[in-house]
Order: C-alpha cells, then structure tokens, then sequence
C-alpha cells in the first residue's frame, strides 16, 4: 500500500518538473531558433543592386541604345558566408560577387535551383555546405530634371546565397545540450523525488503502524477486564441457587473489570478528543502555582502511604494564560506516575519557575528510573517500562502519551530524563 502510494507521490512530483523543465527548454529553443532565423533573414536583404538614371539635358549622353545616362551603383559585400549571382531575366548569369573559390559550374547549379524554387526561404546544399539564398529584383531609381525620384522595377534579379551551416550547427548542438541536460536533470530530479517521496511517506507509515499497535494494544488492554467479567458472569451463573451475600466475591471482581475498563475507555476518550483540532481549548489567565498545591494536596493519602518525601520548590501566585482543567490533568498524571514509581521511604522533588517568556515545571522521583534503551519510547501509548504488562500499578501506558499530547495543543514541550536506578524526570513548559 505505501509502495503504490510512494510511486503516486513519485509520478506526480515527476510529471510536474518534467512539464515544467520542457516547456522551459522549449521556450530557450523556439527563442534560440527564432534569434538565428531573424539573423538569417536580416543579412539576405541587404538593400543592393540599385541603378540610377539620371533625366536632364546636361547629363545627357547619346548612345546607341539610350538617350539616358545610367549609373550602376554595385555594392560589395564584406560577409565572407555569403555570395551574391546577377542574372537576367532568363536565368543567364550575368556577375558573380563571391569570395569563394568555387566552380562556375557550382554558382550556375545554385542559381538553376534557386530559380526552379522560388520560395526565399529554401535552403540548399553545395559543396557540402548548406546555404539560405533569397531573389530580389534589381531596380532602377530615375531622377528627373525636377528632383523628383521614382523606382521602376529591372529585367535582372540579384540572387543573394549566405551559408547557414553554423547557424544549423548551433541549433543542432543546442537542441542537443538541452536534451542531454534534460536527461540528466530527469535522472537527477528522480533520484530527489525518490528520496522526497520515501521521506514523505515515512511519517505516514510511522502513523500507520502506530494505529495498528494501538488498535491492536487496546484490544489486548480491553481483553483482560471483558475476560475477568466473563469469568465471573460464569461463577454467578453456576451458582444461581446462592445468595447475593455469599457471591460478593464474583461481584466485587466484576466490578474490579469495569472500572478497569471504564478507566481505559475514559482515557482513550481523552486522548482523542486532544488529537481532534475542533476540539476547543480554553485559554484564560490562572494560578498555576495554586493548581499544583491543589493536586499535591489530593494525593496526600497515597504520598503518607508509601512514605515518601515531597520536597516543593514553586514560585508564588505564578499567572498563566492556558487551559487551566488540562493542566491540572498533566500535573495530576505527572505527580500519580511519580508515586507509583518512587519506592517507599523515597523522594519526590516538585519545582515551578518562571521566565519571561515561560514557566518550566518538573517532577523528579527517586527509584529504578527509566533505561536508556526505553526512554525515546517512554511518551508512546500503551508503552510501559513493565514489560510484561503486569497490572501491579493499575496503568495502562496511556498518561504519559496524554500529558504530552495536551502540552503539544497548548503550546508547550515536554521531555523526560533519567539515570537508570536513582531517579527519573519529567519537565514540561509552556509559554505564560
């Protein structure tokens, strides 16, 4: 179940930075390929090829053919990617500007496919190299007597071809940097959202388990008391011809098993209606150091009892802004789990501080303490130092887990410290 959940969490986190990452690298490269393609276009139309004719009596010069004076105005090019064929109107070449040292037969076979397509936008190939070319026709700009200029279209065509290899190179070359870094940014990001997703589920696995031992330590702990009053449910029934008086024994543990279970069931209630965030916690100003001498004061019989020594250490009239009823309820788990743990003629040291911003509250009790091994697990539900799971001190390894989980919803913290076979601690603290 958690593997299929983990694999969801997997595929999302994955499907997610993918898309964002491609469509990343696809805007560089649609920008890219647009840049070289401007670029491209820019340099195959240059403004060349222009004649001027020149109207006027004193420009005029009597020719065979013309009453006009032309001017021919030829424009050289310095771009050494490119060359540029002047042909007529039948495709015959008429000048060639070109600084390669190429065949004529390669410039006549450029111009042969550039005049059977003339889609400007065509590339083609010669000698190995790729070549962007584009036709503009040549024109004639007349200048009259007057001043005024006209523009009037030629029977030749200029046929510029610039060599795009480097252009396509780099386009290739990009295009193949961002898929190598994509596949290597996948595998990456993989590898982060394996560990992502494995830490995710984690906590949820913990919970899990921890639902499943809960469940299945409830069970166990509600077995012992149904089990005692089934027992003596069946005495009473065999003996129906005794009187109520002589079978008070039966009675008496069947009532021992519901107030065991009573007791349980009382303290899941309490532990579910902290972890439930509807719940309402009240939060107004208190004594907290009148609440602690309160629930000394309730426990005095058992303290006299077992012979053991509270010492106090609590500032006066200390005022707290919190949940007066679920404090007393930690000090009074507290202070309960301290006696049952202090061996007799032993001592329990209570002390309340304050700071500005805290009051600190701890309880240590002399006795067996608690183990290294054992004391991260001390606040787990059902865990009890005890591990056979005797019923010797009428606890069923929920107070401590309750205590801590009312001083986490108010706020505070709380930890415990030992040393094994002279004492352990419990401090809790909250702000004031």
């Amino acid at each position: 179940m958690f593997t299929k959940l983990r694999n969801k969490f997997l595929i999302l986190n994955m499907t997610m930075t993918s898309a964002v990452m491609i469509t990343a690298f696809l805007v560089i490269y649609i920008i890219s390929y647009n840049n070289i393609h401007s670029e491209i276009a820019k340099k195959l139309n240059p403004q060349f090829g222009v004649q001027t004719v020149i109207e006027g009596t004193e420009l005029h010069v009597d020719t065979e053919n013309s009453k006009s004076k032309t001017l021919y105005r030829r424009f050289s090019q310095d771009d050494t990617y490119s060359f540029i064929v002047q042909v007529d109107e039948n495709g015959e070449i008429l000048d060639i500007d070109s600084p390669f040292n190429m065949l004529d037969e390669t410039y006549k076979e450029a111009v042969e496919i550039a005049l059977s397509n003339k889609d400007n936008n065509s590339t083609i190939t010669l000698e190995g190299k790729q070549w962007r070319y584009s036709i503009n026709p040549m024109k004639k700009q007349v200048i009259q007597e007057n001043g005024q200029t006209y523009t009037i279209a030629d029977d030749k065509y200029h046929i510029m071809f610039l060599d795009v290899t480097i252009y396509k190179q780099t386009l290739f070359q990009l295009l193949m940097t961002l898929i190598s870094v994509g596949i290597i940014m996948l595998l990456v990001l993989f590898f982060i959202s394996l560990c992502f997703a494995n830490r995710v589920i984690q906590p949820i696995a913990e919970a899990w388990e921890r639902q499943k031992q809960f469940v299945a330590d409830a069970s166990h702990e509600l077995k012992t008391p149904i089990s005692i009053i089934n027992a003596n449910y069946d005495a009473l029934l065999a003996n129906q011809e005794e009187t109520i008086k002589s079978q008070l024994k039966w009675l008496e543990y069947i009532k021992i098993g519901t107030d065991r279970m009573t007791k349980l069931v009382n303290d899941l209630l309490s532990l579910a209606k902290m972890e439930d965030m509807r719940f309402e916690i009240q939060n107004v100003p208190f004594n907290m150091s009148n609440t602690i001498h309160d629930v000394i004061l309730s426990m005095e019989a058992v303290v006299f009892e077992k012979g053991i020594t509270v010492t106090r250490s609590i500032e006066p009239d200390i005022m707290v802004k919190s949940d007066p009823e679920r404090i007393k309820q930690v000090i009074t788990i507290l202070f309960d789990n301290a006696v049952k743990y202090t061996d007799p003629k032993g001592q329990i040291d209570i002390s309340l501080t304050k700071s500005k911003r805290h009051i600190t509250f701890s309880i240590k009790n002399t006795g067996k303490g608690i183990s290294t091994q054992e004391l991260p697990k001390i606040f787990d539900r059902f865990y009890r130092v005890d591990s056979s799971r005797t019923h010797e001190t009428g606890s069923y390894g929920l107070g401590l887990s309750i205590a801590k989980t009312i001083i986490e919803r108010l706020g505070g913290g709380i930890y415990a410290e030992s040393v094994e076979n002279e004492y352990a601690k419990f401090t809790f603290t909250l702000a004031r």
